[in-house]
């Protein structure tokens, strides 16, 4: 029972990391190409991996676990990355969120078709319950986007949830960091081919937000965040505290209420009641 609840505890942490990615990611691709940021973003914090994978001493991954620690890096180091950069091209970030609101069904999904799970039938009541709340707040905001934007929001959901099964059920043998860390090592070559081809001409334009809207998706979003995200999923139940995903959206609009200052009105605070009876439930029948 306490790993299970030091899980859950690590998965919101990894949430709250997470919470602060598109809107980053937004702003950064306002000064780099979505190929350039998707491909920086690996780099770096693939160079950071494996320094961890190095200095820790960790055996490399046995052949058997190639195939998976190739669909965490296509789903979340490459697919994702690179699909919300271009739909965010196309649409708010605030738009983005009505996505959201269905990774946590797809991780779902994903859990039972590759990690095994099996969530009881009042799971998914509270699950569904939860990704409609979430979408239905965000569209009531303001559409904000386009058909191919979201299309490509969808496509990039779709492979995250792969992604984020894939990866937590291997974490349960590897260990969250090693398995984001070597899903990174593995897509380096690549990703660094992608960045040198990619290369901007110039970087006098670059602003100071932008520059460190890179660094926080590359060191938090594709690093850091992933540590606690990983672990939580093991421990906790790829299905279960994948549904923490349905509060990132509210933890965005609270950060920028508290340091933005921008107003909370109080539909946001009815909607994340709601979901957090939706996340409880979904926790208890997982």
């Amino acid at each position: 029972m306490r790993q299970f609840g030091e899980g859950w505890g690590s998965g919101l942490l990894g949430v709250i990391i997470f919470s602060g990615s598109l809107p980053a990611t937004r702003v950064a691709v306002g000064g780099f190409t979505p190929l350039f940021l998707t491909s920086a973003r690996a780099v770096i914090a693939a160079l950071l991996g494996a320094a961890l994978l190095l200095l820790l001493r960790q055996a490399r991954p046995e052949r058997r676990d190639l195939l998976s620690l190739g669909i965490t890096s296509a789903g979340v180091v490459i697919g994702f990355p690179l699909l919300t950069a271009l739909a965010l091209q196309h649409m708010t970030s605030a738009h983005s969120i009505v996505f959201i609101g269905l990774l946590p069904l797809a991780t779902a999904i994903f859990a039972v078709l590759r990690g095994g799970e099996r969530p009881r039938p009042a799971f998914w009541l509270f699950a569904c319950a939860g990704g409609v709340a979430v979408a239905g707040f965000a569209w009531a905001q303001g559409s904000g986007g386009t058909l191919f934007g979201d299309l490509l929001m969808l496509a990039a959901i779709l492979i995250c949830g792969l992604g984020y099964a894939e990866g937590a059920a291997l974490s349960r043998r590897l260990g969250g960091w090693q398995v984001i860390s070597w899903a990174l090592v593995l897509a380096l070559p690549m990703m660094g081919a992608v960045m040198l081809a990619s290369w901007p001409s110039g970087f006098a334009g670059i602003t100071a937000p932008e520059w460190l809207s890179l660094g926080y998706v590359s060191v938090f979003s594709m690093l850091v965040g992933f540590i606690f995200w990983y672990r939580g999923l093991a421990l906790g139940g790829i299905a279960g505290v994948g549904q923490l995903q349905l509060l990132q959206p509210f933890f965005g609009l609270a950060l920028a209420g508290l340091l933005l200052g921008e107003p909370v009105a109080w539909t946001m605070i009815a909607v994340t009641a709601f979901v957090v009876v939706c996340v409880t439930g979904a926790k208890r029948f997982a």
